[in-house]
């Protein structure tokens, strides 16, 4: 028996407006509505929604947010998020486009590639022949 199943990740962020956006031009997953009287300078917490409305990634405002050194320095990966694309070097182009920055460290390139979103969390897009 199980004790819980897996809901989402959720990442800490300085900006989860931002951050939430730049998920959601990755993977089409949309972006939950603000609550009454919330704003893009007043949230706190900010989750994308599949087509059933289901939470799938949510993004939580840290004040004192300091971004992943790795793999080097003092601040670890801390968690990273896998993503599949069937062509590795058209998903670059968008990734790159929408703010990405690709990693120096590039274990294999031909299998994977790693990033860095636009709030310093690493991230990876998969080789994969699946949608």
């Amino acid at each position: 028996m199980t004790i819980a199943y897996y809901a989402y990740t959720a990442l800490d962020c300085e900006n989860p407006v931002e951050l939430a956006h730049f998920y959601s031009r990755i993977t089409g997953l949309k972006v939950q509505p603000f609550d009454e009287g919330e704003t893009a300078q007043t949230c706190e917490w900010l989750e994308l929604l599949d087509e059933n409305n289901r939470t799938k990634m949510a993004f939580q405002k840290i004040d004192n947010y300091h971004a992943p050194t790795w793999p080097q320095g003092d601040i670890p990966q801390q968690v990273h998020m896998d993503f599949h694309a069937k062509d590795l070097d058209i998903a670059e182009k968008e990734l790159l486009e929408l703010g990405a920055i690709k990693t120096e460290f590039q274990p294999k390139p031909h299998r994977f590639r790693v990033y860095l979103d636009i709030a310093g969390h690493p991230f990876c897009i998969v080789q994969s022949d699946k949608d």
